[in-house]
């Protein structure tokens, strides 16, 4: 295990002794942190994977990174190129990168713009269009993001997106990550949506070069519907969807979706 703290992200990596393994790289959501993995890392924390685990910029351990004491919103673009130099400085080989939801999202980014840093996506929870009711759940926010303390806007996110009673490990882990942001840094992320739409746009209409696995909970309502129709476009992609299982779908089935990431990986 080695942890870095120069002026990066902070990171856990996990190394085995084999020259061969493959590099599995982790990336989380808005409100989370690398701890939303803990049980793939019981999974892959193994002699066949090489792991990285990394909180986004204002998340986890990186919630003083870099320009934290800004009020400008992020850059979409520079929150991904963190991670890349995260790969760099380790000198890590074309990693297979597995995103949960705004976490895909970053990774299809980072495909896109550093391709060679990429061997496969793996997508779960992934966000390729925001449809009626999160469009409106966004606007909404927008409109109340300074009148209310934001867990409160946080926890009726949480309820809206995982809203069965058997998604209740996934809703609280959320709202227990987002209680360590800070109110300026919830405002900077909340803004990074308007950034996204023409993001998503491209990655709708554009496939990737690499393999892609779209692993979806079969209630995953908010999104699951737009990646069914660019997983049927798409050349490149193939989608699972887990049965009895919500947004985070690594959270509510994680033996699933773990059995999952092996096999598409292996298979690479």
């Amino acid at each position: 295990m080695e942890k870095d703290h120069r002026e990066l992200l902070h990171h856990i990596i996990y190394r085995t002794d084999d020259p061969n393994a493959p590099w599995l790289v982790f990336v989380h959501g808005a409100g989370g942190s690398s701890t939303v993995w803990f049980k793939q890392l019981r999974a892959f924390r193994d002699k066949k994977h090489n792991v990285l685990m990394l909180d986004l910029r204002g998340h986890g351990g990186s919630v003083f990174f870099r320009d934290w004491m800004k009020k400008d919103a992020h850059d979409f673009t520079e929150v991904c190129k963190d991670v890349v130099e995260v790969l760099e400085y380790h000198h890590i080989p074309p990693a297979h990168m597995i995103g949960i939801s705004l976490g895909t999202l970053v990774i299809r980014k980072i495909a896109e713009d550093y391709p060679e840093r990429v061997k496969s996506l793996i997508m779960g929870g992934a966000i390729v269009k925001f449809n009626i009711r999160s469009r409106l759940l966004v606007w909404l926010v927008h409109r109340i993001k300074r009148l209310l303390p934001f867990i409160w806007i946080y926890k009726i996110y949480a309820f809206i997106l995982m809203p069965k009673k058997r998604h209740r490990k996934s809703r609280n882990l959320f709202i227990r990550q987002a209680k360590k942001l800070y109110h300026k840094e919830f405002l900077r992320w909340i803004t990074i949506t308007r950034q996204l739409k023409p993001i998503m746009k491209f990655f709708r209409e554009n496939d990737t070069t690499h393999p892609v696995l779209y692993i979806m909970g079969d209630e995953d309502y908010m999104f699951l519907p737009s990646v069914k129709l660019v997983a049927s476009k798409h050349s490149n992609a193939r989608l699972v969807i887990v049965p009895d299982s919500g947004h985070v779908v690594n959270v509510d089935q994680p033996r699933y979706f773990n059995k999952l990431v092996k096999a598409f990986v292996a298979g690479q």
